[in-house]
């Protein structure tokens, strides 16, 4: 397993990326923060029920439970990503609409436990597949959404893109849902 995975340089990832790299390279351990995670997704949303989880701060923005969907998509396509680079596998991978995966889903109809329970799967599976990874496999780099990519940049964008969402839910959500 590694003990850390260095930050990506700028030329590792697309700049609109780097938000999600650099709430990441805060963390002190990135490859530990995955684990970390889980445990502050359940911290954090395990109390609320599902009809606390279906609040939305306004109109046209997103419910907890189609952020959690979202974490659980981008868990999947960029843990997809990660795989294929890590490969050595340089074809040219797409990206996604992130609003018509959301809407197409319908995860209000989900319930919260459900959706924290799929993250926490995912998680794992990705855990145990970037713990025998190869320095040189976290090297690799290929190419998403039009941009070069390395394995190790697609590892910080999984956990800066989870911590970016867990702010948003701090500052705009879970004090007014769990009062309702």
């Amino acid at each position: 397993m590694p003990n850390q995975i260095p930050p990506p340089t700028p030329d590792e990832f697309a700049p609109f990326y780097a938000d999600y790299v650099q709430r990441a390279t805060q963390r002190e351990n990135v490859y530990a923060a995955l684990s970390q995670q889980i445990d502050e997704l359940h911290a954090a949303l395990d109390s609320l029920s599902d009809a606390q989880a279906c609040f939305k701060p306004g109109a046209g923005e997103w419910s907890i439970k189609e952020v959690l969907g979202h974490l659980n998509d981008v868990e999947r396509v960029f843990s997809y990503r990660l795989l294929r680079v890590a490969r050595g596998d340089i074809t040219p991978l797409p990206g996604f609409e992130q609003e018509d995966y959301v809407r197409a889903a319908g995860f209000d109809r989900y319930s919260v436990a459900g959706l924290i329970g799929e993250f926490e799967s995912l998680r794992r599976a990705n855990m145990l597949a970037i713990g025998y990874m190869t320095e040189e496999a976290l090297n690799c780099r290929g190419t998403a959404s039009g941009y070069t990519v390395s394995a190790r940049a697609l590892i910080h964008m999984i956990v800066g893109h989870v911590d970016h969402h867990m702010a948003s839910l701090q500052e705009k959500y879970l004090q007014v849902a769990v009062t309702l």
